[in-house]
């Protein structure tokens, strides 16, 4: 028993010595997300860009293009930011090495944003959308959401591609 207390203990310890915060744990999710997309823009062959699984769907391209144009979007609503770029899909890039630089750049501005943005506004009510009445951190956790939703559905794109995706990568 002893030693299981002193386990705990020092778990405790450990625990309170790595402990962050909110905004350190949303920008080290942020920065995995943007690695995790890497592997990802990475895994995808050159020939596999264009791949539409459909017709009515978007390319691989396209689907990491659409997140580009949200991280920008979103997460320059919340942050107050102006996008530096938009309407990145619309552009119909197919090229390997555009496309990553492209949206690579998009989480190193929703990075920034984030990074800089006051800590005491998170909670500040805002219209997204001219619809939904939320606070400047929930349209950040709806912009994490987007990109890992719409990064997902690209798993499928890299098989058809006859490319393996990447590992899980929950931390």
């Amino acid at each position: 028993m002893k030693k299981l207390f002193t386990f705990f203990a020092v778990l405790a310890m450990a625990t309170s010595l790595t402990a962050q915060t909110p905004k350190e744990n949303l920008l080290k999710d942020w920065e995995r997300a943007r690695a995790y997309t890497k592997e990802y823009l990475d895994a995808m062959p050159e020939t596999g860009y264009a791949l539409k699984p459909t017709k009515e769907m978007r390319s691989f391209a396209g689907q990491m293009l659409h997140i580009a144009d949200a991280n920008y979007g979103i997460v320059g609503t919340a942050t107050e930011v102006a996008p530096t770029v938009k309407d990145l899909e619309k552009s119909n890039d197919v090229a390997k090495v555009s496309v990553t630089e492209k949206v690579l750049a998009s989480y190193d501005f929703a990075i920034n944003a984030i990074k800089n943005y006051p800590d005491a506004k998170w909670a500040e009510m805002i219209k997204l959308f001219n619809r939904f009445d939320v606070t400047r951190g929930q349209v950040i956790d709806k912009a994490f959401e987007h990109q890992t939703h719409h990064r997902g559905q690209t798993t499928v794109y890299i098989r058809m591609a006859g490319a393996t995706p990447p590992a899980e990568k929950l931390f």
